[in-house]
C-alpha cells in the first residue's frame, strides 16, 4: 500500500493523498445508525475525470477496492470504505460548469452541493428541485443514491432531472451518456443504469441536470387527524384531486412532538385537537399567481375537511418555514432519542393504510417503538425503529420490508441499499433479477474493484 500512496501522488499530487493518521473520522462513515466507521488506506482528492481515470486503472491493476464520497450525508452505509482500499472524495470537483437558461440545464461536478446549485440558479428564476432535505448534500451522492426528497410528489426523483452524465469506468474508461436532450431511443439508457447505483457500476464525474422554473407563491396547510389510517386514505385522494401539492407529508403524533419541541415550534393547535390528533398532513401548494394560489388553498382545506382532518391551519411563512426544516431534521431528532435504525420503504400510495396497520403490529409483536413520517404523497414511509436487540431490530425490519414488498412496494425509496440493507434486498428480492443485476456489475467492473460488498456479498459476485 505504500507503494500505492507514492503512484496515486503522481496522480492527483501527493498534497491530495491522505493516509493513516492523517486521514480524519468524517472520512469513515456516513450517517447511516448501524454503519461501522472503518478508516480506509487513502483518501484521495482528484481534480479532473482524467485523474479519476487514472486512479481507476490502478486500482484494477492492483485489485484495490475504491469507495466514492460526496458530502457523506447518506443513509445506506454505501460511502463506508474498506480498510484495504481506496476513498475517492470529491470535494476539490465542486465546480458549477454551466447554467444554461434557454434549455434549463446546469452542467454540475459531483462535488457541488445542494445549497450551491440552489443560490446559483436563484437570479436566472430556475432551481433544481430534488430535496432530499440535507442542503449540503453532494449531486454526485445524490446520483448514486437516486435521491428523493419532499418535492418528489410534485418533480419526481434524482433520475428524473439527471439528463446525462460523464463517468469513469472501473476499466478507466471515460463515457459520456446523455446530454441536454429530454428524450431518446437510441440504445440502452446507460444514464439511468447508472443514476442510483450507489458507486458500484462508475465514478460520476459531471452531470447534465433539468432544471425547473421558480414559482412565486407558497403557502402551507397543517391538518390534525385524529389517527394515521385516516390521513392514509386521505392521501390518493389529494394527489388525485388535480391541487397538485408540491409537498404532501405526513408525520405522527410522537414524531410531530419531539421535531416541533426540538426546534422550539409552537403552531397554535389548540390543546383539545392537539391531544385528539395520533397524525398530521403537512401540505405545501405553490403558483405563480397569489390569486390562484388562494383558490387553491381554499380548495385543499375543503377537501381535507372532508377527508377527515381535525382542523386545517394555513400557517404563517415563518412558522411554515420552521415546521419544513424540522421536518426536514427528522432523522437527527430520532438520533437524538436514541432511535437504533431508520428505514424508507416505499409502497403504492393505495396501500398506505394495510401498511400502516401491520407495522403497528409488527412493532406490538416484538415490544418495538416504531414511529416516523415520510413522503406520504409518493408513497415513501420513514419510519425509526427503536430496538437495541440487534437480532430482534433484525426481525422487525424484516418483516417490515416483507410487508411493503408484499404491497407491491420496495425496499427503499431514496436512500439506497448500501452495505446496511443488504441483507434483507438479497434475501427478500427475486433471485433472478439480483443475478441479472450481478452480471451487470460484472460488466461494468470485471475485477470488482468498485464498492465492494454494497448490494451483494462479495463472494457471490462473479
Amino acid at each position: 500500500m505504500a507503494d500505492i500512496a507514492g503512484r496515486l501522488g503522481e496522480i492527483v499530487g501527493a498534497e491530495h493523498v491522505l493516509s493513516g493518521d492523517a486521514i480524519g473520522e468524517d472520512y469513515t462513515h456516513d450517517e447511516t445508525l448501524t454503519v461501522t466507521p472503518t478508516r480506509p488506506a487513502h483518501v484521495v482528492r482528484p481534480g479532473s475525470a482524467d485523474e479519476v481515470a487514472a486512479l481507476l486503472t490502478l486500482a484494477a491493476e492492483t485489485g484495490t477496492p475504491v469507495t466514492a464520497r460526496g458530502s457523506g450525508t447518506g443513509l445506506s452505509g454505501s460511502a463506508t470504505p474498506r480498510a484495504d482500499g481506496i476513498l475517492v472524495s470529491f470535494e476539490r470537483m465542486n465546480q458549477i460548469l454551466e447554467i444554461d437558461t434557454e434549455n434549463h440545464v446546469a452542467v454540475v461536478q459531483p462535488g457541488v452541493t445542494l445549497a450551491e446549485l440552489e443560490e446559483r440558479t436563484l437570479a436566472d428564476g430556475l432551481f433544481y428541485p430534488v430535496y432530499p432535505g440535507e442542503l449540503s448534500a453532494s449531486l454526485g451522492g445524490n446520483v448514486g443514491t437516486n435521491a428523493g426528497g419532499m418535492r418528489a410528489v410534485k418533480y419526481g426523483v434524482t433520475r428524473h432531472h439527471v439528463l446525462g452524465l460523464q463517468a469513469v469506468l472501473p476499466t478507466g474508461e471515460v463515457i459520456r451518456t446523455g446530454g441536454k436532450f429530454v428524450k431518446a431511443s437510441t440504445g440502452y439508457d446507460l444514464t439511468q443504469l447508472i443514476v442510483g447505483s450507489e458507486g458500484t457500476l462508475a465514478l460520476v464525474t459531471e452531470a447534465t441536470l433539468k432544471l425547473q422554473p421558480r414559482q412565486a407563491h407558497q403557502a402551507t396547510i397543517l391538518a390534525p387527524f385524529p389517527d394515521l389510517a385516516t390521513v392514509a386514505r386521505a392521501v390518493p385522494k389529494i394527489v388525485g384531486s388535480g391541487i397538485g401539492p408540491l409537498i404532501l407529508e405526513y408525520i405522527d403524533a410522537l414524531t410531530m412532538g419531539a421535531i416541533t419541541y426540538s426546534a422550539e415550534l409552537a403552531l397554535g393547535i389548540p390543546d383539545q385537537i392537539r391531544d385528539t390528533s395520533q397524525a398530521y398532513l403537512v401540505v405545501m401548494l405553490e403558483n405563480n399567481g397569489s390569486e390562484r394560489l388562494d383558490e387553491d388553498v381554499e380548495a385543499a382545506g375543503t377537501l381535507l375537511g372532508e377527508l377527515g382532518a381535525l382542523d386545517v391551519y394555513v400557517l404563517p411563512g415563518p412558522a411554515a418555514r420552521k415546521l419544513i426544516e424540522a421536518r426536514e431534521k427528522a432523522f437527527f431528532t430520532a438520533r437524538t432519542a436514541g432511535a437504533d435504525d431508520i428505514i424508507d420503504t416505499v409502497l403504492p400510495r393505495a396501500a398506505l393504510p394495510e401498511f400502516f396497520a401491520k407495522v403497528l403490529e409488527i412493532a406490538q409483536g416484538h415490544q418495538t417503538l416504531v414511529v416516523g413520517c415520510g413522503h406520504a404523497g409518493d408513497g415513501n414511509v420513514h419510519l425509526a425503529v427503536f430496538q437495541k436487540d440487534p437480532e430482534v431490530r433484525h426481525k422487525v425490519l424484516h418483516e417490515l420490508f416483507a410487508t411493503g414488498m408484499a404491497l407491491g412496494g420496495a425496499i427503499s425509496g431514496e436512500h439506497g441499499i448500501g452495505h446496511e440493507k443488504k441483507r434483507h434486498f438479497l434475501e427478500l428480492e427475486d433471485p433472478n433479477k439480483v443475478e441479472l443485476m450481478r452480471r451487470i456489475k460484472h460488466a461494468f467492473d470485471p475485477k470488482g474493484v468498485l464498492n465492494p460488498g454494497v448490494l451483494f456479498d462479495e463472494e457471490g459476485q462473479p
